[in-house]
């Protein structure tokens, strides 16, 4: 199957990937972020991204418009496996299917009966019985972003004449938008990436307040810089009289009460210590520490799930930018053996690690896990032991949300070709995050030019199976 990427264009966009290597323990911590002009970064708008001020924005948006903080503390954490897991080589073997189709690897039983997984995912296997593994989602309208499956919207596409999405936003803009954070002083939506652009996708033209916040920019950003004081920051006299200062360096479109407004926020934000505590994955024990894993997913993953717990709505957790396009050996990330094999444990820990964690916690059934990425992989290796996109179909994970668990939903024919039953459009997907967080599903948004959009296209209803 001819994917609409060129073979040119995928080549050059591998190769200006991220040298960063996911399985590499962390030398440092991935967090920190230095910050030499602390009050044009924290609260004003800087030239790379969103600013804390910014962010702040967002969130008093949101909770304009949403029954915010709210007692549950419902939210969503996304695993983003970027470059397009293979179903048939995790969640969907094949075992009776010629070699070529097969793999390298034998499934194992798992603890619910009847249902298989990959050799490697043995934790995966002993949490059947609180997962529910999806293997028939319809990811035809997907390509290499994660624009249609985090929009939850088919709709929503890659294209090359400068209108990505289509305008679309994702689901974690939508959850912005709708409900808001369930603390204040938190956002709503935060994105835990190496490759922003590549694998989180934002509020499109929903606009600038519902855009994710970089979580790994933002703490950064919460520290107090050398020589300044929390007295000092706390004194809104002194604090204008440096944006007053700082004000020549800056090409400004607020007014300076607008400014004041936001910047104090910003500082209500870095003297708060359950901000600075939520991004501090330092005060968890080394014992839990070593149980997510010392890499970038399961320190992502250790970080998301306090951000959870302190209050952020909808986290998009990412290891490495396309670390799962496992084309064959020939190309960086390797083909199905020689890539793949050394990810899964990654995967099967940090899974497990998290469920168990929100499970002890009392916060597994407020909180909803889903693991995807963009697409599934083509069922026939390719000459290079690997395997190509495959937007036919693709299977995903979920846990939690008090939903349903310990179950496979739908089916692929016997050589994961197609889907084969019961077969889940990402407009489906939408619906059952959207009825998880109490959005209602008839909600609408509007666009730049007036025109109201739903928030579910195409008719999309939850998932049957998960309600």
């Amino acid at each position: 199957m001819k994917h609409p990427l060129s073979l040119d264009r995928h080549a050059t966009e591998h190769a200006a990937s991220t040298a960063a290597n996911p399985m590499r323990p962390l030398d440092r911590d991935v967090l920190r972020v230095g910050s030499r002009r602390w009050f044009l970064q924290t609260g004003l708008a800087g030239a790379a991204g969103l600013s804390l001020a910014d962010a702040l924005a967002l969130r008093s948006a949101a909770a304009a418009t949403a029954p915010s903080p709210h007692a549950d503390k419902k939210a969503v954490l996304l695993f983003w496996l970027s470059g397009g897991p293979s179903h048939i080589d995790m969640w969907d073997p094949k075992p009776d299917a010629p070699n070529e189709i097969r793999g390298p690897y034998r499934p194992i039983a798992t603890r619910v009966p009847g249902i298989q997984v990959c050799e490697h995912l043995p934790l995966t296997a002993q949490l059947m019985d609180r997962l529910t593994i999806i293997r028939s989602v319809d990811c035809s309208a997907s390509n290499h972003t994660p624009i249609t499956m985090q929009a939850g919207n088919a709709l929503a596409r890659r294209s090359d004449d400068g209108n990505d999405g289509q305008g679309y936003p994702s689901m974690g803009s939508i959850v912005a938008r709708f409900r808001g954070p369930n603390q204040p002083n938190l956002p709503a939506f935060v994105g835990l990436a190496d490759s922003w652009k590549a694998d989180v996708w934002g509020a499109a033209h929903l606009g600038n307040r519902y855009e994710p916040v970089n979580g790994k920019e933002l703490p950064g950003r919460l520290a107090m810089p050398k020589g300044i004081e929390v007295a000092r920051v706390r004194d809104r006299d002194a604090l204008r009289h440096e944006f007053d200062r700082l004000r020549r360096d800056l090409d400004l479109a607020k007014t300076m009460d607008s400014v004041d407004r936001f910047s104090q926020m910003a500082v209500d934000m870095v003297t708060s210590d359950r901000v600075r505590h939520a991004f501090d994955v330092g005060q968890e024990p080394d014992s839990l520490r070593d149980a997510y894993g010392r890499c970038s997913l399961g320190e992502k993953a250790l970080l998301a799930r306090r951000l959870v717990e302190a209050g952020v709505t909808f986290v998009v957790v990412s290891g490495a930018w396309g670390y799962f396009d496992h084309h064959g050996d020939e190309v960086r990330w390797g083909g199905i053996e020689k890539g793949l094999t050394p990810l899964l444990p990654t995967v099967d820990r940090a899974l497990f690690a998290l469920v168990n964690d929100l499970e002890s916690r009392g916060l597994l059934d407020s909180t909803l896990v889903l693991m995807m990425g963009e697409f599934g992989r083509t069922p026939v290796m390719t000459p290079t032991a690997g395997r190509g996109h495959w937007t036919n179909c693709m299977s995903m994970v979920t846990a939690g949300g008090g939903l349903p668990c310990g179950q496979a939903i739908g089916a692929t024919d016997r050589r994961g070709y197609a889907i084969a039953e019961s077969p889940v459009r990402p407009a489906d997907l939408a619906a059952t995050v959207f009825r998880h967080l109490d959005i209602p599903l008839d909600a609408h948004w509007t666009n730049p030019q007036g025109r109201p959009i739903p928030i579910v296209t195409e008719g999309g209803k939850p998932v049957a199976g998960l309600s």
